[in-house]
């Protein structure tokens, strides 16, 4: 059974890290114009800069969730998406996507730190498998998004 479960936790990394099935954050954030970062094609609601900092505050949530179960939850949805179609500086975008990327990996540390059935304290029955495939499933689809965006701005590689 022990063997089992380091195959669990390998494939819930590989999903959280993104990229098997479809792109990951990375590669769909890779070499995009700072200039197109603010657009919003076709009337769609959202830019590539408001993606990645909803990526960025609804992981960090489920992160600091995931702890404990102390933090406290956003008011949703004001406080899960900006206001701001673009960053205000290079310097800004780069901080957010450092933020993903170490947040997502102190995710995956609880993976090889924590139970996974455990309920998480001060919760509703959440467990960090639960927390671990939201987490996969929300990144995956607004990293769709963002590869749409590109794509309308002609700015994907395929």
């Amino acid at each position: 059974m022990e063997n089992h479960t380091a195959i669990l936790i390998q494939e819930l990394k590989k999903l959280l890290n993104g990229g098997t099935a479809h792109v990951g954050f990375a590669a769909a954030v890779s070499g995009i114009p700072f200039e197109l970062l603010g657009e919003r094609p076709y009337g769609l609601p959202y830019s590539i800069w408001q993606l990645v900092s909803h990526i960025r505050i609804a992981q960090w949530d489920m992160l600091e969730f995931s702890k404990d179960g102390s933090d406290q939850s956003l008011q949703w949805p004001d406080e899960y998406w900006p206001k701001e179609t673009a960053p205000a500086s290079e310097k800004d975008w780069q901080n957010a996507l450092e933020e993903i990327d170490k947040d997502l990996k102190a995710f995956i540390t609880l993976l090889d730190d924590r139970d996974w059935f455990e309920t998480i304290p001060n919760g509703e029955g959440q467990t960090i498998l639960r927390e671990a495939l939201q987490l996969a499933d929300h990144n995956a689809y607004h990293i769709a998004e963002i590869v749409v965006i590109r794509r309308l701005l002609n700015n994907w590689k395929n």
